[in-house]
């Protein structure tokens, strides 16, 4: 009798579904965004999820779950009901990044998830202090090359963006810096706009507006053309550095979400990025919007798939030449705490103790 009513109930269940995915949505719809507000992801997701609201007739609310690089909230999404009202906005980090730099990631980005479609590309800029001695690119390199571990490369945390493409970028350049690690973005980029460290690669969301201001220095932009957003900031492929590389954000579902209620929300996302204001906006920013072939499903699948062959060997081979040291401490442990000043000579003494 009992197997007689599970088998009853996932038949009732198979029969139900093409009826709520038709029926879809009737309640609000929860976007995990894994990252503190305020941030390039929680700047997307609320820019692109405002008009697939419009779109579904029923509103996306953002909730944003940090932790860990981002995996805490992709975890949660991960293991959500797979009915299409727990979406995430992910990123390079939590979807192609994460599986080389948490070895218990409690997720496969690859085949947990239902790809509902990509939102936006973020270029990525090699940044410094305003008062960095160097004037550009090649400057920098030879600074930072000379600098070894005097110099100091500021972060977002383990998993992030600003952390992965940092670490092939020195990569890059031959030259092993020490890695400032934050609690976000926000700290890492005060703490540059101070003067406390020396420089950091991030998304171009996170630093056109101080970049504009004069506040930072920007050497170059990790594309193969110039942003519209910062015209005067010269590419990596122009200067003759093999450094191309651009962060990305995307919905997911969590995997055995209904086929028909991904196509509504991949539907909506499509008008989304076709509305006219919301292109405007994510442009300011210095996003990139993706072209209709490149925003399905089954194109966000590919994508994933693809970044995390291409940074596991990367991050691993990197980590694994990574030297290690007893003391960890940041600046932004210091906020708040000493003044810039002090922070500075801090910082110094444990350069010193760690030469």
């Amino acid at each position: 009798m009992k197997r007689y009513l599970i088998g009853l109930a996932a038949l009732l269940g198979v029969a139900a579904s093409p009826a709520l995915a038709q029926d879809y949505p009737t309640k609000p719809i929860t976007m995990i965004v894994p990252f503190a507000a305020g941030g390039p992801t929680d700047i997307i997701a609320r820019i692109v999820s405002e008009h697939m609201s419009r779109v579904l007739g029923q509103q996306i609310i953002v909730e944003n779950v940090a932790g860990a690089g981002g995996t805490t909230g992709v975890t949660r999404a991960a293991a959500a009901a797979p009915d299409g009202y727990t979406i995430v906005m992910g990123h390079m980090g939590t979807h192609g990044a994460a599986p080389a730099l948490y070895p218990n990631l409690k997720y496969n980005p690859a085949t947990d998830f239902a790809p509902v479609g990509l939102a936006a590309g973020t270029p990525i800029l090699i940044v410094a202090r305003k008062t960095h001695p160097s004037k550009d690119l090649k400057e920098f390199i030879d600074w930072a090359k000379k600098a070894g571990d005097k110099a100091n490369n500021a972060f977002a945390g383990v998993g992030s963006v600003s952390h992965s493409t940092g670490i092939l970028f020195n990569s890059t350049i031959g030259t092993k810096p020490t890695m400032i690690p934050y609690t976000g973005t926000g700290p890492a980029l005060n703490d540059m706009v101070s003067g406390q460290v020396d420089y950091m690669t991030d998304q171009i969301v996170n630093v056109v507006s101080q970049i504009q201001g004069g506040n930072i220095k920007a050497f170059a932009i990790a594309l193969p053309e110039r942003s519209p957003a910062l015209p005067d900031v010269p590419t990596t492929k122009e200067l003759g550095l093999d450094y191309q590389v651009s962060a990305w954000n995307a919905i997911f579902a969590p995997k055995g979400t209904p086929p028909a209620v991904v196509a509504k929300l991949s539907d909506a996302l499509d008008k989304a990025l076709d509305d006219a204001n919301t292109k405007k906006r994510l442009a300011e920013l210095g996003g990139v919007i993706p072209d209709k072939a490149g925003r399905t499903p089954a194109a966000l699948q590919k994508l994933v798939e693809d970044e995390v062959a291409r940074w596991t060997p990367i991050l691993k081979a990197a980590m694994a030449n990574e030297k290690k040291y007893p003391l960890k401490i940041t600046c932004a442990n210091l906020t708040g705490v000493i003044n810039g000043g002090l922070a500075r000579r801090f910082l110094s003494t444990w350069r010193e103790r760690r030469a």
